[in-house]
């Protein structure tokens, strides 16, 4: 008798080993993007950091703000007058950037000598982890 195929064991091992492959892969990619998004957000820091910097250097201080949530419909853009609706003219930032994920980058300057940004990585990114806040010294842990 001519024997052709595969035996039913042989199939449940293949499919075992491409299940725990699948696993992996599915575990690595998750990492991947928390890496992603915590590098969007310093990146983002940054970049409002350098905008504010510009900011102050012409205007002689910060933008004065009791507390709020940067990026939304009423701070999507930074302009002589601080922060404003998108599209305003003559912008230091056209788009004030928003969190990648579910949280939010929060700005407050008492009174335009200093301010703080606060963020919450997911992950750890080059020492910093969990809540981390900007300010004109740098980025750091709170």
């Amino acid at each position: 008798m001519n024997k052709r195929g595969f035996t039913l064991i042989e199939l449940l091992v293949v499919i075992a080993i491409i299940g725990l492959l699948s696993t992996l892969a599915v575990v690595a990619l998750g990492s991947a993007r928390t890496k992603a998004r915590d590098s969007k957000r310093l990146s983002d820091l940054k970049q409002v950091q350098t905008a504010l910097e510009l900011y102050y250097t012409d205007q002689g201080a910060y933008p004065i703000v009791s507390s709020t949530t940067m990026g939304a419909t009423s701070t999507a853009c930074l302009n002589a007058s601080g922060f404003g609706a998108a599209g305003c003219a003559t912008p230091y930032m056209g788009l004030v950037p928003t969190d990648p994920g579910s949280g939010s980058y929060s700005y407050v300057s008492a009174d335009g000598t200093d301010y703080t940004i606060t963020a919450t990585l997911e992950g750890t990114v080059n020492d910093l982890s969990g809540g981390i806040e900007a300010s004109p010294s740098g980025i750091t842990n709170q």
